[in-house]
């Protein structure tokens, strides 16, 4: 028989209660449509990472604990240490040096939460992120440093509610005035709010004291080297722009098992629903399959004919859990687009292989018992059935 006959078999057999099939199919498309939109969150994370933090920021980042306390890290570092890297400038090839205080305030509505990130006012937020521009009034200026001003990226801006001369609060005791907002760019800056260092130092009880002191060289390809001889000079930790995309790729990979290992649940449950399924039709077709062995047919055959069965049903409910799955994304995406201006989820290559690949196995694995059941019917027991 050709195999397009035996699907055309498996389909018959399908079919025939279609009310069961399409419920069993619904319950694979559920699984595989969570599965997608929980694995497309690290997806779009790596590509918005890859594409839009790749290129920004400093070359080396000086910090007391690296990456261990987030990208946010509180400030624990000495302010000294700024003066002991322009120290090291002419022989390193260190082309600017910027000390940065970072402060997170968080809220229950993520839309609220945002990154107070302060820098030398005389050199601006272009000394760390170069492309930022203003779409309304001005960027920090030298005489801003010490003065309650801040510029708002403009997602920040959005919202918070905050326009030209906006008074934001950074805590009880402080407030600053917006004095600039930013064009949108990045996913990054658009959610920061820049104040000038001492401003941030002062307001949030930090003076003296830093989160990391961002590195630019003369020539960006020697970072790994001059990280390693920074690391080794001050005794800190100095990680390169690979080694924040490395750090995020960990991250991710970290999350990506979490949110496979929840989604397996439902890939489990999926599963049993299609192995009843196709155990419930071996069952009430047992006369049919004996009537296909005394004409002829090989066990062999009715294995075939209850894996081709299970397999269907199992890619028909992955083709439109992908389907579902981008419905899914379109929404996420909707979502973090008003909240950060990215795209946080994608549905690549991979991804849809994946699925796929998840399917097949299911099908493969809910169908093996019925299909042994199927291929082991005795002729005459089979017959014998009313």
């Amino acid at each position: 028989m050709k195999t397009s006959d035996l699907w055309q078999l498996a389909w018959r057999g399908l079919t025939r209660r279609p009310v069961r099939t399409v419920l069993t199919a619904l319950g694979i498309t559920v699984a595989v449509a969570s599965m997608v939109i929980f694995l497309s969150l690290g997806e779009g994370l790596r590509q918005v990472f890859t594409s839009e933090l790749g290129g920004i920021g400093p070359d080396i980042q000086v910090s007391l604990n690296g990456f261990t306390q987030g990208l946010a890290p509180s400030p624990n570092l000495s302010a000294s240490t700024t003066a002991d890297i322009q120290k090291l400038a002419p022989t390193l090839g260190i082309r600017l040096v910027t000390p940065v205080v970072m402060s997170l305030r968080t809220s229950l509505d993520p839309s609220q939460s945002v990154v107070f990130y302060g820098l030398p006012a005389a050199q601006g937020v272009n000394a760390v992120f170069p492309k930022v521009t203003a779409a309304a009034g001005r960027l920090l200026s030298a005489a801003d440093e010490g003065k309650p001003v801040a510029v708002v990226g403009a997602k920040a801006a959005s919202n918070l509610k905050l326009k030209l001369g906006s008074e934001l609060r950074l805590n009880r005791r402080a407030s600053v005035r917006v004095t600039g907002i930013l064009n949108a760019e990045s996913g990054l800056t658009d959610s920061f709010i820049f104040l000038p260092l001492s401003t941030l130092q002062q307001d949030i009880g930090a003076q003296g004291k830093l989160s990391l002191v961002a590195v630019k060289l003369q020539d960006p390809r020697s970072a790994r080297k001059v990280a390693g001889q920074l690391s080794k000079a001050l005794n800190l930790e100095a990680q390169t722009q690979s080694d924040f995309l490395s750090f995020v790729e960990r991250a991710l990979k970290i999350s990506d098992a979490v949110r496979f290992g929840i989604s397996l649940i439902s890939l489990i449950v999926g599963g049993l629903a299609v192995a009843n399924t196709v155990m419930m039709g071996v069952f009430e077709r047992t006369r049919e399959f004996g009537t296909l062995r005394a004409i002829g047919a090989r066990p062999g055959f009715v294995r075939s004919l209850v894996l081709s069965e299970s397999l269907l049903l199992s890619l028909v409910g992955g083709a439109f859990g992908i389907l579902l799955g981008l419905v899914g994304i379109w929404g996420v995406n909707l979502y973090t687009q008003n909240l950060a201006g990215i795209d946080a989820a994608a549905l690549t290559p991979r991804l849809t292989l994946l699925a796929f690949g998840i399917s097949l196995l299911l099908g493969l694995m809910a169908g093996l018992l019925p299909a042994r059941t199927a291929g082991n019917t005795v002729i005459t027991d089979a017959l014998g059935r009313a």
